[in-house]
Parts: structure tokens; C-alpha cells; sequence
């Protein structure tokens, strides 16, 4: 407890400094999707592994196909058999920052605003993910300052192509497996419950898309001469979209549900104990109405639940004006948020078959065939890396941490589950506000300092 006091003491004076260092990843422009910033996403790298080898770490930054990959080792001077071995992953690539005119400050220039009470930095990446990886670097920066040597053994993975799509990851993963493996790899890219209540999240839902063209006639058709007679296959579009579900907002594919099971008594009693207020939750985004399957909650049905969606639907004149016209083809986008056991393949053969089930003779479908996805990944609430982490986020808020699901996917975790052998452990310390992936951008201040404090924590938790 010594150390651990030390430690936290130390984290608590460097902290300016800490923020500064966030502030200087931050002002670089390491947008992964654009080719324009392929040298901006190696400068973040070589800082990364500045920073790091400064602190001891064995770091390089790995060529890969597309942005570096980040890699660096720690192994503690009193290291002893049995010391717990931890991945720690990251992403230092960001989204893109358009539109630039709806950024309040420039987007690679962190500021920070205090807002109600609230002090909080802005800037593309300071929550996703820089400012949450960096909690990482800080922890351990405050160990080595401190004791002079970290509790833990230590492999940090921070990749660059996390908000492109991860191309290079698996390879990458698959590569470097005997390096990579560890006890577990702990992943700081999620949310709090709230400000003052942390969380592990144990449940992420798996993804699957594809995307549909309906063609009918060969050529746009005027729909003065041929309105009527000539299918429209905006029509059948509509058709297929109005027959995905039911009056009770069942999902209608045939075999949608294999693998679906219900939730564990213990796991809805936890949930329905959290202040959540459904109204209030709709009520932030303009609407009234939960719209998804009848009889379950909206926690349920955002955490255990799978979901089909329609995410974009085209054809035809779509310009100012009227210009009366039959398109010759219509397209639509489409995801399925998966659960439980549910195949992304499967799942993805039964839509098709599907859609190829409600179209008319006269008109035909094709798929984009770049359909893949991720099942889904759930860690056992049980796992003790899960409870030791739990007591140690406990010792810093005071308040038990809440073991909760997302509703998006984290793909990064079920590769490392199949390729590396080791279950993932999800603590971030974002709020639903964040704004990430949008202008304006932001991390409370408290999140990254609390975050930091976390991380100390659970280190020495398992350093003990």
C-alpha cells in the first residue's frame, strides 16, 4: 500500500505535465483513411516509441501494409515466476475532422473549456483514442517514477488503422502470436456508466453489413409512359426493408436467432438495479417511442439483443426539384448487430436468401459480396482478472464498477480471443457525451486524471 500511495502522489504532481503530453499527440493529424496524412500517422507512432523508450519499454514501431503498428515490452527488475503478463492496446489514428466548419476550435489544437462546473479538452482523438491509451502511458510512467520499475510485465499494442478498419491487424496478430500472448489483454476504449460510476464492459455485439442493388428495367424509364406496367425496383426495395420485422420488432430472417440466448437471471437483475431512465435515454435524440423488440428492455435490447438495420437507401432522381422517373435500380445498406453465438457467415446467407425470396421475376439482386463481419464477444463475469479490476476501480471511485454490454463492436477483441488465446478486459473511462467521430471532440479532464489513477490501481492489484 506503500507503493501504491507513492504512486498515486506521483501521478497526482505530473499530472500537468501528463495533460500536456496527450496535448502534444493530440495537435498531430494521424487520420489513418486518408493517404494525404500516411506521414502524419508515422510521427505518431515514432512519438509513441519515444515516449516509451524513455520509460524503459523495448518499443518499435512495425511497418505494416498500411500505418505502423506499435510494440513494446516491459519486464519488471524483481520480476518473479508467475508475474502477471498484460497486453495493453490502444489506436493513435484518428477519424477524419470534416466538416471543419462545425468544429467550435480547431480540431488538431486542444484546448480546454470548463462548462458548467466541468473542465474538459477538446480536439480530434482526446477520447478516441489518445486520451484513453494514454492512461495507459501515464499509469506506468507514475509506477517507474515512483518504484522505479512497473508491478507487471507489459506488452503495449497500439495500432494506427483502428478507424480504417484494422487491414493490417490480423495479419499482424497472426505474425506475431508467440510474442503477443499474454494473460489477457486489458482495452481502453469504452465508457464509464457515468461520471462518478466505472464499468467493465463484458459484452460487445458482433457486426455483419451488405450492401443490395435491385435491378429491374435496363434503362431509367419515364413514368409517364410506363408508370404502372413497369416494375420499379424502389418498390421491391421497399418491400424487402417494410418485411425485416415484425409487429413486435422480431427480426423475420428465418434462422435470424440461432445462437440467441436469453439473459442470465443474475445479469437483468444488475441491470434493471441502474439508474436508467428509458424515456430520458429516447428523449436526448428527439424521440419518445422504444422501436425494437416488445417485452425487453431497452438496456437488453441494446447489450443482448441482435439487430437488423437499415443504415442507407438510394435511387432514382434524388436532386432539387421533381423529375418523373423510374430508376432502373435502388440500393440500400444494411447491418446486423449479433449476439450470443450467432455466425456472421450464416447470418449473412440467410439474409440473402432473404432478399432473393420477395423479388419479382422481372427484376433481379446482387450483393456487394464484401459482406464480412465479427461475432460477437462476451467475457464470463466470473473471470477473476474481471473481479480483481472491479475491486480496484471500487478503491478509486467508491463506488462498486458496473459490469455492462455495448451495443457496438470492438473487433480487436474477438482476434484476440482467436488468435492469441486471451479474453479481453474493456475499462474506459469515456462519457456518452464525447462527441467522438463528430466536431467537437471531447475527454473530461476527470476522466483522463481518474483514468490514469485507475490504472495505477489495477497494475498494483495484480503487481500484489
Amino acid at each position: 500500500m506503500t507503493d501504491l500511495n507513492a504512486v498515486l502522489a506521483a501521478a497526482a504532481a505530473d499530472f500537468d505535465n501528463s495533460l500536456e503530453r496527450l496535448f502534444r499527440l493530440v495537435r498531430i493529424p494521424s487520420v489513418s483513411t486518408d493517404p494525404a496524412h500516411a506521414a502524419d500517422c508515422e510521427t505518431a507512432a515514432k512519438a509513441i516509441v519515444a515516449d516509451l523508450k524513455q520509460l524503459g519499454f523495448k518499443a518499435e514501431a512495425r511497418k505494416t501494409k498500411g500505418r505502423p503498428m506499435v510494440v513494446a515490452h516491459y519486464t519488471p527488475k524483481q520480476a518473479r515466476p508467475g508475474t502477471p503478463h498484460f497486453l495493453f492496446y490502444g489506436h493513435y489514428d484518428v477519424q477524419p475532422a470534416d466538416p471543419l466548419e462545425l468544429w467550435a476550435t480547431p480540431p488538431f489544437e486542444p484546448v480546454v473549456k470548463t462548462e458548467k462546473g466541468v473542465a474538459r479538452m477538446y480536439g480530434r482523438g482526446t477520447a478516441d483514442d489518445k486520451g484513453q491509451f494514454m492512461t495507459f502511458v501515464e499509469a506506468a510512467r507514475a509506477w517507474i517514477k515512483a518504484t522505479g520499475s512497473l508491478p507487471v510485465k507489459a506488452t503495449f499494442l497500439i495500432e494506427g488503422e483502428e478507424e480504417s478498419g484494422s487491414p493490417s491487424l490480423v495479419p499482424f496478430l497472426k505474425a506475431h502470436a508467440k510474442e503477443l500472448s499474454c494473460d489477457a489483454a486489458f482495452v481502453c476504449d469504452t465508457n464509464m456508466w457515468d461520471r462518478r460510476t466505472p464499468a467493465i464492459t463484458t459484452r460487445l455485439r458482433g457486426l455483419v453489413h451488405e450492401e443490395v442493388t435491385i435491378t429491374g428495367p435496363r434503362i431509367d424509364l419515364h413514368s409517364g409512359v410506363y408508370g404502372g406496367p413497369a416494375m420499379s425496383p424502389i418498390r421491391v426495395l421497399s418491400k424487402v426493408i417494410a418485411a425485416l420485422h415484425d409487429k413486435t420488432g422480431r427480426v423475420t430472417i428465418p434462422g435470424f436467432y440461432d445462437g440467441v440466448a436469453e439473459l442470465p437471471k443474475a445479469t437483468r437483475k444488475q441491470w434493471q438495479s441502474l439508474d436508467f431512465s428509458e424515456a430520458r435515454f429516447l428523449r436526448e435524440v428527439g424521440l419518445k417511442l422504444p422501436a425494437g423488440e416488445k417485452g425487453r428492455s431497452v438496456l437488453e435490447q441494446v447489450w443482448a439483443r441482435p439487430t437488423a438495420e437499415v443504415n442507407g437507401v438510394w435511387g432514382g432522381y434524388t436532386g432539387a426539384g421533381t423529375k418523373t422517373v423510374l430508376p432502373s435500380q435502388a440500393h440500400a445498406k444494411f447491418t446486423f448487430r449479433l449476439v450470443g453465438r450467432q455466425k456472421p457467415e450464416k447470418v449473412l446467407k440467410a439474409f440473402q436468401r432473404f432478399v432473393k425470396g420477395l423479388i419479382p421475376k422481372d427484376c433481379k439482386v446482387t450483393f456487394s459480396g464484401r459482406g464480412g463481419g465479427s461475432p460477437a464477444t462476451e467475457i464470463a463475469e466470473d473471470n477473476p482478472i474481471i473481479a480483481k479490476s472491479a475491486k480496484a476501480l471500487k478503491d478509486e471511485f467508491r463506488r462498486e464498477a458496473v459490469l455492462m454490454g455495448s451495443g457496438g463492436s470492438i473487433p480487436i477483441c474477438r482476434s484476440f480471443k482467436d488468435i492469441l488465446g486471451m479474453d479481453s478486459i474493456l475499462v474506459g473511462f469515456g462519457q456518452n457525451d464525447d462527441a467522438i467521430h463528430s466536431p467537437n471532440e471531447k475527454y473530461d479532464v476527470e476522466s483522463f486524471r481518474r483514468g490514469i489513477r485507475s490504472w495505477v490501481r489495477i497494475m498494483g492489484e495484480f503487481g500484489a
